[in-house]
C-alpha cells in the first residue's frame, strides 16, 4: 500500500479536489468510524478500550483545522497503526486510498464519434451551470 501522507489527508480535509475530495473524505470518515477489530485482547486497556487510537479523534481534529500539519500527521499515524493491528481495516483502507487517488485525479478522456456534429462540442471535466441558447435557421 502506498503510504497515506499527512499532506494528502490535509488536502482532503480542506475539501481539495471539489466534490471528489469531499466524497473521499466522507468515505474515510465512515471507515474510521467502523468498530476497531483487533484480535489481540492483551493490547486493550484495563477498561476494555483499545490501547491505540481508532483515528476518530484525529479525523475530527483535522476536520476542524485542516491547515494544521500536526493534526494531519496524527491522523496519518493513527491510520497506519490501526491498519497494522486490524487486517480488515487495512484492506478497506487500501481500497479507499486507491479510489481516493484515482477518483480525484485530473485526467480526462474525451471522444467524439459518429460523423458530423451539428452544434457546440465541449470537452473537459466537471462542467456545471451551462446554458446553450441555440436557434435553428429554418429558412434553408
Amino acid at each position: 500500500m502506498d503510504p497515506i501522507t499527512a499532506a494528502a489527508l490535509a488536502a482532503l480535509a480542506g475539501s481539495a479536489g471539489g466534490e471528489a475530495g469531499r466524497q473521499a473524505w466522507q468515505g474515510l470518515t465512515a471507515l474510521v468510524r467502523r468498530p476497531f477489530q483487533r484480535g489481540a485482547a492483551q493490547d486493550a486497556e484495563p477498561d476494555g478500550s483499545p490501547g491505540v487510537s481508532s483515528g476518530q479523534l484525529e479525523i475530527a481534529d483535522l476536520e476542524n483545522n485542516p491547515a494544521d500539519p500536526v493534526h494531519a500527521q496524527a491522523l496519518a499515524t493513527a491510520l497506519g497503526v490501526r491498519a497494522a493491528l486490524d487486517g480488515e481495516f487495512r484492506v478497506l483502507l487500501e481500497e479507499w486510498w486507491q479510489h481516493a487517488q484515482t477518483g480525484s485525479g485530473s485526467e480526462v478522456h474525451n471522444s467524439i464519434s459518429g460523423g458530423t456534429q451539428n452544434g457546440p462540442v465541449l470537452q473537459g471535466r466537471d462542467f456545471s451551470s451551462l446554458t446553450f441558447n441555440m436557434t435553428r435557421d429554418t429558412d434553408r
